[in-house]
């Protein structure tokens, strides 16, 4: 896939962890599933509607896919078919590039860190 910046959606307890620890190993749902999920910028706002849906204090990670183990990485068909980025390994710090809490504007549209 042509995207090499992937979002990640953690709550700001998941994120301080994983800045402090330096590694994400996943969230319930991603450790679940056996591999960290991942949305593209065009993904994101359906993502935060279907699985974050009424949460608030949430952190939205830009991470740089050429900074992750290509092997690793694998674009899979998910919801309604689109293709979903997807991680099978553990997400260093050193991959993300922005950090930004979720927020819209006022015609809703959720704001990328990058």
């Amino acid at each position: 896939m042509a995207d090499r910046i992937v979002y990640k959606i953690l709550t700001s307890a998941e994120h301080e962890i994983f800045e402090r620890t330096g590694s994400f190993s996943g969230s319930p749902a991603d450790l679940a599933d056996g591999f960290i999920h991942f949305s593209t910028g065009a993904q994101v706002p359906g993502t935060l509607d279907r699985h974050f849906s009424g949460q608030s204090d949430l952190m939205l990670l830009a991470v740089d896919c050429g900074l992750l183990d290509p092997a690793a990485m694998r674009w899979e068909p998910a919801r309604g078919g689109q293709l979903f980025p997807h991680l099978y390994a553990v997400l260093p710090w050193g991959a993300v590039v922005a950090v930004c809490p979720v927020t819209r504007d006022a015609n809703g549209q959720v704001q990328l860190p990058v």
